[in-house]
C-alpha cells in the first residue's frame, strides 16, 4: 500500500496541455521510449481541438474527469463524453478530440495486459466498497475530487483531490471508502495476460 502525492508523480507539457503521469509499469519504464507495459496518467486538454499521439502498440481507455470531451477515431462518428463516462480505444487509431477537459487515462500494452477504469462518484458521507476483479498487477484509487476516507486490513489512507493510493500484490483485498466530501474516486486495475 503505497500513498501518492503531486510530489510522486512525473509532470510533462504536450502541445495540448499539461500531463501528470500517476503510475507506470513496470517502475524503470519511460512514456518517450514506449517500453511501458501500462500507464496511468490524467492530462489537460487546453485547445480547442487536439489530435492524439498515435500508440499503435496500446490500447487506451479514457474518461474525463472535469468537462466533456468530443473524439472522434479514424475520420467517423463523434463521440460526446461526460465526467466519469468511460470508453476503450485502440491507441493506433487516427483520433482527434474537440473540447476542454481534465482526462484519466490508462494505456495497456497489447498482449502484455489487460485492465480497466471506472468512477466511484458519492456525496458526503457516503459509502462505497471496491473490490479488485482479479490478481492485479497494479490496483490504484485516484481521488479526482473531494475527500474520502480508504480503509484497508493494511490499515487507511485518506485521500485528497489529486492524491491516489496503490496497491500491489497476489491478492489485493476489497477497499472500503467513506467519502469525507462529495467526490469521485477513479479506479484502476491492471492485470498480465
Amino acid at each position: 500500500m503505497r500513498h501518492l502525492t503531486e510530489s510522486d508523480y512525473v509532470v510533462s507539457s504536450w502541445s495540448g496541455g499539461r500531463t501528470v503521469q500517476i503510475a507506470i509499469g513496470p517502475p524503470e519504464a519511460a512514456y518517450a521510449r514506449r517500453d511501458f507495459s501500462w500507464r496511468l496518467s490524467s492530462a489537460t486538454v487546453e485547445l480547442d481541438e487536439s489530435d492524439f499521439t498515435p500508440l499503435p502498440d496500446y490500447r487506451r481507455l479514457i474518461a474525463p474527469l472535469r468537462g466533456t470531451l468530443r473524439l472522434t477515431h479514424n475520420g467517423g462518428p463523434a463521440l460526446e463524453l461526460v465526467p466519469c463516462q468511460v470508453h476503450a480505444f485502440d491507441g493506433g487509431d487516427d483520433t482527434h478530440s474537440r473540447g476542454h477537459c481534465t482526462d484519466f487515462n490508462l494505456m495497456l500494452r497489447k498482449g502484455v495486459c489487460d485492465g480497466e477504469i471506472g468512477a466511484l462518484e458519492r456525496g458526503a458521507g457516503a459509502h462505497a466498497l471496491f473490490r479488485p476483479k482479479r490478481a492485479a498487477d497494479a490496483v490504484i484509487l485516484y481521488c479526482a475530487w473531494g475527500r474520502a476516507v480508504l480503509t484497508l486490513p493494511e490499515g487507511r489512507a485518506v485521500l485528497s483531490a489529486g492524491e491516489a493510493l496503490s496497491l500491489s500484490g497476489p491478492c489485493v483485498p476489497a477497499v472500503a471508502l467513506l467519502f469525507a466530501e462529495a467526490g469521485c474516486v477513479m479506479t484502476a486495475q491492471v492485470w498480465p495476460l
